[in-house]
């Protein structure tokens, strides 16, 4: 049983927030866990409970019960479907579906924010995985957004994560994507190479203008299609990217002034909506529901056999789909 721990607020913590104050006092625990504490009655502030919010005045006498120092996650196998590509005793090449996290957070917990992942389908599908990544990313090489779909690769034990890892630093893996971008990308082709770095406001968006801890990132894109539609102008391009980064993609095509589509965070609408409607039309609504990015593409030499390799990833049916809905809506 955890042993009950006593703080007395300080007269100079009089105004702050009890999450804010208790994080603080607690770290490095995080100020989420800290309201996960609240949540579960495990804290006490003069023998009753209360909320994040509540503003402290000095004085107060704080009891919390619970474990601060939760007991490390660890991934757990489940039995979900997986579309792998390829697979050897070395390696697998999975297409991962949009809206499955590729591994759940170092501070999540045991609930459903740490089921459902990737890594939970691998361990089931293949049993052992590489353990360089740790109990929470056994196996994981690279990592795609929980709302981009497309190929990742897995490694099945240490040497063979050793070999990709060195593969991806040297950038001696091709990983090309497709992206639909709002906007008319008037270029047939272009590179952008802006590094990339933390937002120092918006902690979890990154930026090309950051000016602190920024690291380089190379994008190559080309067109594949335009479409001018009742709900806008937009560009389908291939990206072909050399680093990668977080969001990079994502990151660089807002940059140019063509976020992805659905992409919210990056300044995207979060819904389209049909144009030039006459006030006696009602105005269509046209929804995603996450962001049009796809891994489509990996080409690289396996580093045990020395075979090149190729594999593809179509469209998801999702992606297919909303395309298929904005050429209707093109009239062409």
């Amino acid at each position: 049983m955890t042993e009950s721990r006593t703080i007395v607020v300080p007269t100079e913590a009089s105004g702050q927030r009890l999450d804010h104050f208790l994080a603080t006092e607690l770290a490095p625990v995080s100020r989420s866990r800290v309201q996960l504490l609240l949540e579960q009655g495990d804290v006490q502030v003069n023998g009753a409970g209360a909320k994040p919010s509540l503003k402290l005045r000095g004085g107060e006498q704080i009891a919390v019960s619970g474990d601060p120092h939760p007991t490390p996650l660890k991934a757990i196998a489940e039995d979900i479907p997986l579309d792998v590509v390829y697979d050897d005793a070395d390696m697998a090449i999975v297409n991962k579906p949009a809206g499955m996290m590729v591994h759940a957070g170092a501070g999540a917990a045991d609930d459903e924010r740490s089921r459902g992942t990737l890594v939970n389908a691998l361990l089931h599908r293949f049993h052992a995985l590489s353990s360089t990544g740790g109990d929470l990313r056994p196996g994981i090489v690279h990592r795609l957004d929980k709302d981009t779909s497309g190929l990742i690769v897995v490694a099945k034990n240490d040497a063979a994560h050793a070999a990709l890892a060195k593969l991806f630093s040297g950038r001696q893996i091709g990983k090309t994507y497709i992206a639909l971008v709002h906007g008319t990308v008037e270029k047939e082709k272009g590179t952008i190479n802006s590094p990339i770095g933390r937002d120092p406001i918006r902690r979890t968006r990154m930026t090309t203008r950051a000016t602190e801890n920024v690291r380089s990132a190379v994008s190559h894109y080309e067109v594949v299609r335009r479409l001018t539609t009742r709900f806008g102008k937009f560009t389908l391009v291939r990206v072909r990217i050399e680093t990668g980064r977080t969001h990079q993609i994502r990151v660089h095509m807002a940059s140019i002034g063509h976020p992805v589509v659905g992409d919210a965070l990056y300044g995207a609408a979060g819904q389209l909506t049909e144009q030039n409607v006459s006030r006696k039309q009602t105005a269509q609504k046209l929804r995603l529901g996450r962001n049009f990015l796809h891994a489509a593409q990996l080409v690289f030499t396996h580093p045990k056999t020395r075979k090149p390799l190729e594999l593809d990833a179509p469209l998801p049916p999702d992606l297919e789909a909303f395309l298929a809905r904005l050429e209707e809506a093109s009239g062409t």
